[in-house]
């Protein structure tokens, strides 16, 4: 038979519960074990880019990277790399905060969207590379300091190399041009974006002999949507090839070769001599070669043996008539 409560009992079950209550609510922070804790999420930041368009667009600017710090070696003589240390989505509000003040600004437009991008260099590279660039061996680190107009022109034209070579690194994914417009040495001056804007940066590390410096290169992702769309993995490993496997850049690579000039040696015959024999030789005497009058002859490119044919002439000059090449040889063996 069930046991009936008295109301004293029953009043005493409710208290307890309602001091439980009252210890849950009085400290919400504490979480149970086991409980994932809470993330907080900007709204006011999406991410433009998913991680898998962030990487391809990080392999564009790697290539951009290698090609620009091997025309740096050539004109600074000295041992130089540029390697992407980062990709960030940041407020264009942000990114303008974060540059330093003495620094260099170099605003470009991208021609097709009439938009701007700017590409900052620490006043410490800008003067390492003006000291190579006039002899000098830049050691030691440098204090930032406003670039003279004489430094600016000195480094005008390494600045318009890197755009060009920005420019070739994004045509894997679109037709891009970008051109200087100006230079700048205050943040505050430069107005790409509104201050709300997502925009996208490159950080780049540049080490010239043993020092490290920084470049950053900004776009305005509202200017480049339809590009961006297309920055993919799948697109970019592509982009490079045409039907039949063959790079789009063979037949230009190919047309510049074949105007290339080769020198070419024709061996009519070898022999050994002794030195007793090579003393004594006299105008007139015959050397006897191991290649027979009626045998073919080698021409030789790059002192390997490439062609055979047999000698003759042709309008007044020795020449060798083509009688098989390498790749006919090794067919026919």
């Amino acid at each position: 038979m069930p046991e009936i409560l008295s109301q004293q009992e029953i009043d005493s079950l409710l208290s307890g519960i309602s001091t439980e209550q009252l210890e849950a609510s009085e400290s919400p922070s504490e979480t149970r074990k086991g409980d994932k804790e809470a993330i907080t999420f900007d709204f006011r930041l999406p991410h433009r880019l998913s991680k898998n368009q962030l990487r391809t667009f990080q392999a564009v600017h790697e290539n951009f990277g290698e090609t620009f710090s091997s025309y740096l070696v050539s004109r600074l003589q000295t041992t130089v790399t540029v390697s992407v240390s980062s990709v960030d989505q940041l407020f264009y509000s942000e990114f303008v905060l974060s540059i330093a003040s003495p620094s260099s600004l170099y605003i470009f437009r991208i021609m097709e969207s009439d938009a701007m991008g700017v590409l900052e260099i620490s006043p410490q590279l800008v003067l390492a590379m003006v000291e190579h660039l006039m002899g000098g061996v830049a050691e030691g680190d440098k204090n930032a300091r406003l670039i003279t107009k004489i430094e600016q022109s000195i480094v005008k034209g390494i600045v318009q190399r890197a755009l060009s070579d920005i420019q070739r690194a994004w045509k894997t994914v679109a037709e891009l041009t970008f051109k200087l417009e100006r230079y700048e040495s205050e943040g505050d001056f430069v107005q790409i974006a509104p201050a709300s804007e997502i925009v996208m940066v490159v950080s780049f590390e540049v080490v010239i002999g043993t020092q490290k410096y920084l470049m950053n290169l900004c776009f305005p992702t509202f200017a480049m949507d339809d590009v961006l769309t297309r920055l993919n993995m799948q697109y970019f490993s592509g982009m490079g090839l045409v039907k039949g496997g063959v790079s789009e850049w063979a037949d230009p690579i190919f047309r510049h070769l074949g105007a290339t000039k080769v020198q070419a040696t024709g061996v009519l015959g070898e022999t050994a001599l002794t030195l007793n024999e090579l003393l004594h030789l006299e105008p007139g005497d015959i050397i006897r070669t191991n290649i027979p009058i009626t045998d073919e002859v080698q021409v030789q490119i790059g002192g390997k043996t490439r062609i055979w044919g047999r000698p003759g002439i042709s309008k007044g000059k020795m020449a060798v008539k083509v009688t098989r090449t390498l790749k006919e040889q090794s067919t026919g063996e």
